[in-house]
């Protein structure tokens, strides 16, 4: 996991955007992928919505996916794996990047076939307003057996440039908040991912 970590801090220091197949192991894929199902099938998550606070609204216009947000302090053994990689890669951002990363906050996204997010940018901003809270954008992928005709990718717009990144199990894919509009394309098969964001202090 060391040098992948290294592939994403360059990345994200040369183009504010990386992208790292294997991020995690096949087999904490596959226990969060499983966790993440049953925890679906018992009713736990909920339509995602859009805005925050007061203005926080469900629009399936915008997204179509369902979210279960995660509590660090009730993880599960499924989890432990992801906390550890995820503190290990902010660690080594705020030391190559000097970000000022404090924490994780992240949920599961399940988006049936042929919903999707439109284009948007990640702008949580503080109390006061004055500065984004959300400084780098990540989505690991929990997708067994993804194909190219699945569809299904997350679109980031650079300027000019389009990537496109297949949700294909394992990847992780995380970019600076307040640089890049992405959204989510409609795939034919169910799709599932841990999105999350690493954090100033507010």
């Amino acid at each position: 996991m060391t040098a992948g970590i290294d592939r994403i801090c360059a990345a994200i220091a040369d183009e504010g955007c990386a992208i790292e197949a294997d991020f995690l192991p096949q087999t904490s894929v596959a226990a969060l992928a499983e966790e993440a199902h049953a925890r679906d099938a018992a009713g736990e998550f909920h339509a995602a919505g859009v805005g925050r606070g007061a203005a926080h609204v469900q629009r399936n216009d915008v997204r179509g996916d369902r979210i279960l947000w995660l509590d660090r302090s009730l993880a599960s053994s499924a989890q432990q794996p992801l906390w550890q990689a995820m503190d290990a890669l902010r660690l080594a951002l705020n030391e190559n990047l000097l970000l000022g990363l404090f924490s994780f906050e992240g949920h599961y996204a399940l988006y049936p076939p042929g919903t999707y997010y439109r284009r948007h940018r990640d702008r949580f901003r503080d109390a006061a307003g004055s500065s984004n809270i959300r400084v780098i954008s990540c989505a690991i992928y929990l997708n067994e057996n993804w194909a190219p005709t699945d569809g299904g990718a997350l679109r980031i717009y650079d300027g000019e440039r389009v990537r496109d990144v297949l949700p294909v199990a394992g990847t992780l894919v995380c970019f600076l908040s307040d640089c890049f509009e992405h959204e989510v394309l409609p795939a034919t098969r169910e799709r599932l991912s841990l999105t999350g964001w690493f954090r100033r202090r507010a």
